[in-house]
């Protein structure tokens, strides 16, 4: 048979019927099993899109209980499998059964082929339009610099100015708030760069003051009570490589007074040491704090600052991120359901709305754990907005997604004539000037959008 002919499992006792429906449907590559076991084995073994499922099976041919565990494993091992459904016991409580816990539909025996044809093309062809929606779904997020998956051209121009800096030999702060990638755009960095060392990543804020400077400039056996051998700092360790100093602010003065000289000079001195030591470590920053203020207060050295800030690339919030929130929910849901619970496969319709509408505070951060603890708590085959602990989103008119691109661009056409309007006092020169068009055209508008000037 074609590798590329589609893959129907039977799991039938009768034999006669296996040898019927295998001849009725030569179409297919029909694989035949006769009980639980050997219809989980020849799951594994060809992962078929769409199984037809007697329920009376042995050991129990007469009922049912056999077959919906037989139901339950192929669900569990393959979610998106259309699983069809048939039994003479009880068509009715059998049938509502087997649709709650996830089978694609029913049939009652004796089996009309023709009948069953129709219901097994169907589920094929269903198949077929899931798989190609979650080949589109996965293929919008454009994942940029190795790691960030974005579409919002607001991070892709970030990525851009990655890009274009990683090659440079400069210092690069990055300035965003918390939970916005600031650590995987400086491994971008580093890892465009072409430098071969480690890049090694400390958190200026998690490490007490006293301990600050040790971890990184490193010490010398007996410098201080404890120091009982030497240690090497993480500037050295990030020798050839990209050193990122995360939350850069919260470095004390002390140690800013020793990170300039090493940024002018490129050589350092371990604490108890003699020697110069020479590093050639680059240098990646990031912080949440507005620096320019601690400067200007005095709590960071200004001579530091334009060291560590030859380059600033400031990241948007998650929020402004035009379209990436439920772009990321849906590579979230997939990554974490194969990981923790295969039996979600998506989003709801609310749980959409919901993930549009919240201001996520805590970024990408936020966003991750929430989908996380969601898709393990989920009951069902999506995720709600329940499980992610949100409210339906109540979106704003303007916002509502449009029905189709006239619609859309009636919403875009009404809001730039408002905001036009209002910013030149109702002026109908002014606002077509604001908007590029003519004062006729301008009124055209006004009266189709019923507009009033």
């Amino acid at each position: 048979m074609s590798e590329d002919m589609k893959v129907l499992l039977v799991v039938e006792d009768d034999e006669g019927l296996q040898r019927q429906l295998k001849w009725a449907y030569d179409g297919y590559e029909v694989v035949c099993a006769s009980d639980r076991r050997s219809a989980i084995d020849a799951l594994r073994a060809h992962e078929p899109a769409v199984v037809t499922l007697d329920l009376g099976l042995p050991p129990d041919p007469d009922g049912t209980e056999e077959g919906f565990a037989t139901l339950a494993e192929i669900l569990r091992l393959k979610p998106d499998t259309k699983v069809i459904v048939a039994s003479g016991h009880g068509a009715r409580e059998s049938a509502l059964k087997a649709i709650a816990m996830g089978a694609y539909d029913f049939y009652k025996k004796p089996v009309d082929i023709d009948d069953l044809g129709l219901i097994v093309a169907r589920a094929f062809h269903v198949h077929e339009i899931e798989e190609e929606n979650r080949r589109l779904e996965g293929g919008g997020a454009a994942t940029v610099l190795g790691s960030i998956i974005t579409a919002a051209p607001e991070m892709l121009k970030v990525a851009r100015t990655i890009e274009r800096v990683a090659s440079a030999d400069v210092s690069v702060m990055l300035l965003g708030a918390s939970g916005t990638g600031k650590e995987l755009l400086a491994r971008a960095v580093h890892e465009k760069s072409g430098r071969r060392g480690e890049f090694v990543a400390i958190n200026c804020a998690a490490i007490p003051e006293n301990l600050l400077e040790a971890e990184l400039f490193g010490y010398e056996r007996g410098a201080f009570t404890g120091a009982v051998k030497s240690n090497i700092g993480k500037i050295e360790l990030a020798e050839g490589g990209t050193l990122f100093l995360d939350e850069v602010g919260d470095i004390p003065l002390p140690v800013q007074v020793k990170l300039l000289r090493f940024l002018q000079e490129r050589v350092i001195e371990r604490i108890g040491g003699r020697s110069a030591i020479a590093v050639d470590t680059r240098i990646v920053c990031a912080t949440h704090q507005d620096l320019d203020a601690m400067t200007a207060d005095g709590r960071f050295r200004e001579d530091l600052y334009y060291r560590l800030a030859e380059i600033v690339v400031k990241i948007p919030s998650l929020a402004e991120r035009s379209g990436d929130a439920v772009l990321l929910a849906r590579h979230f849901v997939n990554r974490f359901g194969r990981e923790l619970n295969p039996g979600v496969q998506g989003l709801s319709p609310d749980a959409i709305d919901a993930i549009d509408a919240h201001g996520w505070p805590g970024n990408v951060r936020e966003l991750e754990n929430r989908i996380k603890r969601a898709v393990i708590m989920a009951d069902g085959k999506s995720v709600t907005a329940g499980d992610l602990d949100l409210q339906a989103g109540i979106v704003p008119s303007d916002e509502v997604l449009p029905i189709n691109l006239r619609a859309a661009r009636e919403v875009a056409d009404r809001k730039a004539i408002r905001q036009a309007m209002s910013r030149t006092d109702n002026n109908i020169s002014g606002a077509a000037k604001l908007l590029g068009i003519s004062r006729p055209t301008l009124y055209d508008l006004l009266k189709q959008y019923r507009l009033s000037a």
